[in-house]
């Protein structure tokens, strides 16, 4: 009996470990409530483009905009899934957000759009080492792109789409149903996570963070 109640104690304390490094409830599958959002121009009530149903969340892809943690994160492992409502369009995964302004952040967008998931978009001035100016170009866009590395890795509209994202040190790498399409480092080490509105609606789920 002795021996019952240590092992069984001894569970539990490993399966609680567990659940502390695994910190990633950032979505709580029911509500919102880990996040704020960012509609351009407050056009409308942000739980209108933003909601929760069985689990997933729907993005409506207008007004533009997106919704942020309001924790900021460092070094950590983001794990995610999403598919098109119906048309596949424009959207993005933002991480290492230093500035929630609007209608773009100051971070680094994780392109979900259509054949260009894995792509990083620098927006609101944001940089990684790995951007250089195309050839014959003497300005800096507006959005710089790093293209990704492979060629497309996703699913067909409608089917669901893995993604994976780990943050360490600044160095970002993305991963598109397992295939890895793209790596790049910042100066910035921390910031919040976003989840954007463009485009036409989108729909998240399985939302897990592990923190490093």
């Amino acid at each position: 009996m002795r021996k019952t109640i240590l092992f069984t104690f001894a569970a539990f304390i490993i399966f609680a470990s567990g659940c502390t490094q695994d910190n990633g409830k950032i979505f709580n599958g029911k509500d919102l409530s880990n996040w704020n959002f960012v509609v351009e121009n407050d056009a409308v009530p942000g739980d209108q483009v933003y909601t929760v149903k069985d689990g997933q969340i729907s993005i409506k892809g207008e007004p533009l905009g997106y919704m942020y943690t309001k924790e900021k994160y460092s070094n950590y492992t983001l794990e995610l899934e999403y598919k098109w409502a119906e048309e596949a369009t424009n959207s993005g995964i933002f991480i290492l957000i230093e500035d929630p302004t609007s209608p773009f952040p100051k971070g680094i967008e994780c392109q979900l759009a259509a054949d260009k998931a894995g792509d990083f978009v620098l927006l609101a001035g944001s940089d990684m080492n790995e951007y250089t100016l195309p050839e014959g170009i003497t300005e800096r866009p507006k959005f710089p792109v790093i293209a990704k590395k492979q060629p497309s890795s996703e699913n067909p509209t409608g089917e669901w789409n893995k993604i994976k994202i780990i943050v360490q040190d600044g160095v970002v790498n993305v991963y598109v149903n397992d295939v890895h399409q793209n790596t790049g480092t910042s100066t910035v080490k921390e910031g919040n996570i976003g989840l954007q509105s463009e485009g036409k609606e989108i729909l998240f789920r399985n939302l897990v963070l592990t923190k490093m």
